[in-house]
């Protein structure tokens, strides 16, 4: 059905589609450095001195830690004293623990390099950012523009790790994130729109008087925990997919490309359709619950098949295909299930859940594959998958409502309480929470049903200039 606020949604000015696509080309350096290593660390620690399986694993998921600590109070930090400046900050930190991790020779360097590396935490500032350069109607474009960079970001790394590591090494790969955090800093200073002013805004950062409104919310609690077993198990499975590759199936780690090439690519493929059923035909729960299912059964082939390699890239293919499908609907259901008000609560607690399950998956698989071997620490993975399916068991079927940002004027309390309850009663708004402070309504719409005329009489224009 077309899209019946298209009234509303014009098109994206040339600054908002440079906004889009330059704090994109940062988040994918940046991601880019991150997952590089994931295919091809585990062999590569296991040259350092003072190695252990845990140290190892702590190695590959320690970022995830400094990442869940600091992203919220950077993001704090940049409505005092600007976006740019974190972000550069960010960066500086990224580079830095960049060149530890390529100079060390020890575990225990590498350990500190990743942790710095995951301590320019800037995920909340960029967004904050993308809300202060775009108008209102145009944020989620921006924002799903810049989701869709994360994606990109991983399955190039997936392939390009293993190439690199074939040239200049794991140090070389350490080395050449240093010059991509080096570039996003250019983009940053150069490309990035400077903005006329910043502001909170509720859909894009944490408002702290939500917080506990978001941890009382089971539905979004059960998010949360799918996004730390997912994640888990992603990081816990790279402790020993290297190994079982290099000596069980032969395929040497430099080569490792060659397998997750096409795996990526039909994996995506493959994806599109069951993304489709979820969101047009309102299947979002039975494909959630599928594809958690699926995940925790591809897990297991990796211990149970004959080993051969058509058998381990067809539990890979069956992997990453639920893989992508759960990472796709999991932010989806958290839009539509949080409150108009609270999204950007909700996806501050969901990310902040998705790195320490990186943290945990990573040390935890690390302790398992050292104590347990290769079968331990796969059955971890697939167990903890099971406790995610009898906790997903019990979600509530989703409203299909879209988030939307409508910009109005309202002087002071009274006005707003009005404009709110003016808002609500227009059909198919499901929920409406006006901020005057930042001069928008915040909603949560059905798009097949909607008022588009209604609705449109209460915006107010925004035409006035975005940058200084």
């Amino acid at each position: 059905m077309p899209d019946q606020l298209s009234a509303l949604d014009d098109k994206m000015s040339p600054l908002e589609r440079r906004t889009a696509y330059s704090l994109a080309a940062i988040y994918v350096v940046r991601m880019l450095g991150l997952f590089m290593i994931l295919p091809v660390f585990t062999m590569y620690g296991a040259e350092l001195k003072g190695h252990t399986p845990l140290l190892i694993g702590l190695a590959l998921g320690i970022y995830g830690l400094s990442q869940a600590t600091f992203q919220i109070p950077l993001g704090t930090l940049s409505d005092r004293i600007g976006r740019k400046p974190v972000i550069l900050f960010a960066l500086t930190l990224f580079v830095i623990g960049s060149v530890v991790a390529a100079l060390s020779h020890t575990i225990v360097g590498v350990i500190v390099g990743r942790a710095l590396q995951g301590a320019g935490a800037m995920s909340s500032t960029v967004l904050a950012l993308a809300a202060d350069l775009t108008r209102e109607q145009h944020r989620t474009k921006i924002m799903a523009t810049i989701g869709v960079s994360i994606g990109i970001a991983f399955t190039t790394g997936m392939v390009l790790g293993p190439v690199l590591n074939a040239w200049i090494g794991v140090s070389g790969i350490f080395w050449s994130t240093a010059a991509l955090g080096l570039l996003a800093m250019g983009v940053a200073i150069g490309v990035v729109p400077n903005p006329k002013s910043h502001r909170h805004h509720r859909d894009t950062g944490i408002v702290a008087a939500s917080f506990t409104k978001v941890l009382k919310n089971r539905e979004l609690l059960r998010l949360d925990f799918g996004i730390f077993i997912m994640q888990f198990v992603l990081t816990s499975n790279f402790v020993v997919l290297p190994v079982l590759l290099a000596h069980i199936t032969h395929v040497p780690v430099n080569r490792s490309w060659e397998l997750y090439l096409p795996i990526m690519v039909f994996a995506f493929l493959l994806m599109i359709p069951f993304i489709i059923i979820a969101e047009q035909r309102r299947k979002m729960r039975q494909i959630l619950l599928g594809a958690i299912t699926v995940l925790g059964l591809a897990n297991l082939t990796y211990v149970y098949a004959d080993r051969s390699l058509p058998a381990m890239a067809a539990g890979l293919l069956v992997f990453f295909t639920a893989f992508s499908v759960l990472e796709a609907t999991l932010p989806s259901l958290v839009a539509k299930v949080a409150p108009a008000d609270q999204k950007g609560t909700a996806m501050g607690a969901y990310s902040t859940s998705q790195f320490l399950g990186v943290f945990t998956g990573g040390t935890v698989g690390g302790m398992v594959y050292g104590t347990w071997g290769i079968h331990g620490a796969i059955v971890t993975s697939a167990s903890a998958v099971l406790l995610w399916l009898l906790v997903a068991l019990g979600m509530a079927e989703p409203r299909y409502l879209s988030s939307y940002v409508l910009p109005i004027k309202a002087s002071d309390a009274q006005e707003a309480n009005a404009l709110q309850a003016a808002l609500t009663a227009i059909r198919g708004v499901a929920d409406a929470a006006v901020a005057a402070d930042e001069g928008v309504a915040y909603l949560k719409i059905d798009r097949a049903v909607i008022d588009e005329s209604a609705l449109r009489a209460f915006a107010r224009p925004t035409s006035e200039p975005l940058t200084g």
